[in-house]
């Protein structure tokens, strides 16, 4: 058997175990039943194809306009970025994330940036920080990582349902050196109750449906073959 293959084979098992994870730690949810289900962080075989792509190019003497990133992965063609790009918020990050990484899709992304919600939402409310630290970036992992062992001291546990995500847009983007940082706006329906350990509810209200808004940083090295992006902020709206 092939490495390709076995890489692929691999990596789908990674997938569906994740999916199995995620679907095991959240609550309800309504409105997302019927979309195909995508995992934003591992891209690696539609980027294994564009490398190919580009290889047989160059094998047939076709000379590509691309923009060479310090690893020797090619960029993206300043004429194909979509022009779209510009007219979005933080358009012209986005534009440059394009230019350094041909494999970045804002519409992907964002599709991406919600099952990443999800599955960070549900595992804080699980305490389940294995699932948590691929996730985050070190010092948000520690904020997480440290809310959960506070709640766990105080013999704590923390139910949330999360209903839905009303929306989630970018709202800023940025190319820091070989750095993308991608800004998210999330708005999405919550129930959120904190029992003690005898079962008494010590916070929220189990029959309250909230309305929260979340404004989340992920950030990627394009230089980087890791397609995985990692959650480096947190904020609540001004």
């Amino acid at each position: 058997m092939g490495t390709g293959l076995l890489d692929i084979i691999i990596l789908g098992a990674i997938a569906a175990f994740l999916v199995l994870r995620l679907r095991s730690v959240l609550g309800k949810r309504t409105g997302h039943q019927g979309g195909r289900e995508y995992d934003p962080f591992h891209q690696e075989q539609l980027r294994r194809q564009r490398e190919e792509q580009a290889r047989a190019g160059k094998e047939g003497g076709e000379e590509e306009k691309v923009v060479q990133l310090p690893d020797g992965r090619p960029g993206t063609p300043a004429e194909e970025v979509p022009a779209d790009f510009a007219e979005r918020p933080g358009g012209g990050g986005l534009t440059q994330i394009k230019l350094a990484d041909r494999d970045f899709d804002p519409d992907q992304f964002l599709e991406g940036a919600r099952g990443a919600f999800e599955m960070v939402v549900g595992a804080f409310a699980q305490g389940d920080v294995q699932i948590l630290r691929p996730l985050l970036a070190d010092d948000v992992y520690g904020d997480f990582a440290g809310a959960v062992e506070q709640r766990q001291q105080a013999d704590e546990r923390l139910e949330t349902t999360l209903v839905g995500i009303k929306s989630a847009d970018i709202i800023d983007a940025d190319l820091r050196g070989t750095t993308a940082f991608v800004t998210v706006k999330f708005v999405s329906e919550q129930v959120n109750v904190t029992y003690d350990d005898e079962g008494r509810v010590v916070d929220g209200d189990p029959s309250e449906v909230d309305t929260i808004t979340d404004i989340w940083t992920f950030a990627r090295n394009t230089r980087s073959r890791d397609p995985n992006w990692n959650l480096v902020a947190t904020a609540a709206p001004n």
